[in-house]
């Protein structure tokens, strides 16, 4: 298990297994992993042209999205006119993170802390910490947030992977809820038929048990994604003609900071873990 410079203009290094099992990542875009190679096969989508202007957002690989999870509906802040809106999925996406390497524990560790940039949106001190653990045909991610402050600090938080697909029409979705949240028409209606126009785009937030997962019948394989509460939100996510789907953990949903649904709020000087994995699985 090594990490190296993978493209020194990009800033792009690589956290390898082995020749055939990997993942790459940009510490200052973000802590964005790029690519995600698993027994030689590439599991995620990457537009790598958006990716060079960085006056646009990353379409690709796995964006990290915090304090906030989609957008808020209102034109000012939530915590006074003192402080700038929160843009959409927040700002860790956007900022430089660190990271360090366990060669004991053969994890890669990345990690966000408060900054004057955080400050003119978030009037906390917090430390984000997502520890990564890479094995054959699965990604794990353990995170913890830090509250370093002495009042009480609300959070949302979600992941946002990217995943190759063969052909929309070749994918078979599993261990979905009966009904889901159309976000584009903020409507409740059926899964099965709002997934019938997967290839049309589709934005749709459901509530599931901690699991989700699809299957690719041309590249026969299975994306399972574990879940538990408080992640246990789930976004599915089109954006054609790009050949790919997004299937995303949640803690909350849109709004969650206005309205307090599913709001998670750390004590004082306290902590909130969860954690999440990717599972790859071949298909006959």
């Amino acid at each position: 298990m090594q990490i190296k410079l993978s493209n020194k203009d990009q800033g792009i290094f690589v956290f390898q297994l082995d020749q055939n099992n990997y993942i790459k990542f940009c510490p200052e875009r973000g802590g964005v992993i790029t690519n995600w190679v698993s027994d030689g096969k590439e599991i995620l989508y990457f537009d790598e042209k958006r990716f060079m202007d960085k006056t646009k957002s990353i379409r690709g690989g796995i964006p990290i999205l915090f304090p906030i999870c989609g957008n808020l509906n209102t034109s000012s802040s939530v915590f006074g006119t003192d402080y700038l809106q929160l843009s959409q999925h927040g700002f860790a996406r956007d900022l430089q993170w660190q990271y360090t390497f366990n060669e004991n524990e053969k994890s890669l560790c990345l990690f966000l802390n408060e900054s004057k940039k955080t400050k003119k949106y978030y009037p906390f001190d917090f430390e984000l910490r997502i520890e990564i653990t890479l094995e054959v045909n699965y990604l794990e991610f353990e995170i913890t947030i830090f509250n370093k402050t002495d009042i009480a600090m609300p959070i949302n938080f979600g992941l946002h992977p990217y995943f190759n697909v063969s052909d929309f029409k070749n994918l078979e979705f599993i261990d979905n809820p009966l009904n889901c949240q159309n976000q584009k028409k903020n409507i409740i209606s059926n899964t099965l038929d709002e997934l019938k126009n997967i290839n049309l785009g589709v934005d749709l937030l459901m509530y599931t048990s901690g699991r989700s997962a699809f299957r690719d019948k041309i590249f026969k394989r299975q994306v399972t994604l574990n879940h538990p509460y408080p992640l246990d939100l789930g976004v599915i996510w089109s954006d054609p003609p790009r050949q790919m789907i997004c299937l995303e953990p949640w803690t909350s949903p849109r709004n969650s900071f206005i309205d307090g649904f599913r709001n998670i709020v750390i004590p004082s000087n306290d902590n909130q873990r969860f954690d999440t994995s990717i599972q790859i699985e071949s298909l006959k």
